[in-house]
């Protein structure tokens, strides 16, 4: 436990904390007085947490154990769609058609609900769906390619191909999802407006919270004996195999668990971006939280929060000054992490203070020599 707690937790931890907290109390100030934070920037925050904690599920697999998933983002989809379920359930006579069906079933004639959409009105059951559907994905797609010991570009190819043929089966509109248009129009969550101030604040605080959650799991799981068996398999797979290691198991397990925060992270997504479509599952997507992680370091946990809210804040601000500017920077991004930031930004930084702490070091000693 104490491993799990190091001192880069807990300075990460302390950080987070303190941003959190700032942004909160800025947020319950009155608009337009000092320090205080807008709705939209507290809505623009609460996804960057989103993010950020999707990122940390591709770590635990990729940094960690050295398997690049290529098809997190169909996860990140998935819970997002489960817990848009619940949201639309709850749109009721608000909608257009004023039916207690969704407005797009409405519109191409179903008169009752799928057998799938029941018990989605519950907030608990949208919930536990929004882990439990990725997770099964996770479980069934992991387990197919781990025990034909599917690994390296074979199993990124196969999970990209994954995540794009659930985009594909979600544009049909005889799926019962929405077809092109997805969920939107959402109006409450737990019998409190979507568009209040005090919602959007507290969505922050949750999505903060899920991020430190799952980053203090990851650092469990790290410091565990699972944790060293992962990276064996990450340095020599077939190594650990030979010394009696289930690989298989080491590896289903750890992807399961990040499908399951990814899910979570979608479900807490949705709320704040006010629509879920088939685009979420765009290859595109799970590429971009890939160049999150690299750039921020993989296999660190705090690099790819890092990454997360660094090429989100780009991605933001390039969108909004130059629309089509982004996929040029995102191309030049991802080349030059490979070339000149191999280890991330947290690992550059890591070199750079430890090369300044020896040379300090140095001097001290050198000093005391002469004295």
């Amino acid at each position: 436990m104490n491993r799990a707690f190091d001192r880069p937790t807990r300075i990460f931890f302390a950080a987070t904390a303190l941003f959190t907290i700032a942004v909160a109390a800025g947020a319950l100030r009155p608009e337009g007085s000092a320090l205080s934070v807008g709705p939209l920037t507290v809505s623009l925050l609460g996804k960057y947490m989103c993010l950020a904690t999707l990122a940390l599920s591709v770590d635990l697999v990729w940094g960690y154990m050295g398997v690049l998933s290529l098809g997190h983002g169909a996860f990140f989809a998935l819970g997002g769609y489960a817990f848009g379920m619940y949201l639309m359930r709850h749109i009721g006579s608000r909608g257009v058609y004023s039916s207690q069906l969704p407005d797009f079933m409405v519109s191409i004639g179903w008169d009752r609900l799928p057998w799938y959409w029941l018990g989605t009105d519950v907030f608990a059951y949208a919930v536990l769906l929004a882990a439990a559907a990725p997770a099964l994905l996770a479980l069934a797609f992991g387990w197919t390619a781990f025990r034909s010991r599917v690994s390296g570009v074979y199993f990124s190819i196969i999970s990209q191909a994954m995540t794009y043929a659930l985009m594909l089966a979600f544009f049909l509109n005889s799926l019962g999802f929405g077809g092109n248009n997805g969920f939107t129009d959402f109006k409450e969550i737990l019998g409190f407006e979507l568009a209040a101030r005090s919602t959007s604040t507290c969505l922050f605080l949750a999505s903060a919270s899920l991020m430190l959650a799952f980053y203090w799991a990851c650092r469990v799981v790290a410091a565990s004996r699972l944790g060293l068996c992962a990276r064996a398999v990450r340095d020599n797979e077939e190594r650990a195999r030979f010394a009696g290691y289930r690989v298989e198991r080491v590896k289903l397990f750890v992807f399961v668990l990040s499908a399951a925060a990814a899910g979570l992270a979608g479900a807490l997504y949705v709320p704040q971006a006010g629509i879920i479509n088939p685009n979420s599952f765009a290859p595109l997507f799970s590429i971009e939280i890939v160049v999150c992680v690299a750039l921020g370091g993989r296999g660190r946990l705090y690099g790819a929060v890092a990454g997360a809210f660094l090429v989100n804040w780009l991605k933001t601000a390039l969108t909004g000054l130059m629309p089509g500017a982004w996929l040029f920077v995102f191309g030049l991004l991802f080349v030059a992490v490979t070339v000149f930031l191999p280890d991330g930004v947290a690992g550059s930084a890591e070199r750079l203070f430890g090369a300044a702490a020896l040379r300090l070091k140095g001097g001290r000693r050198g000093a005391e020599a002469g004295a």
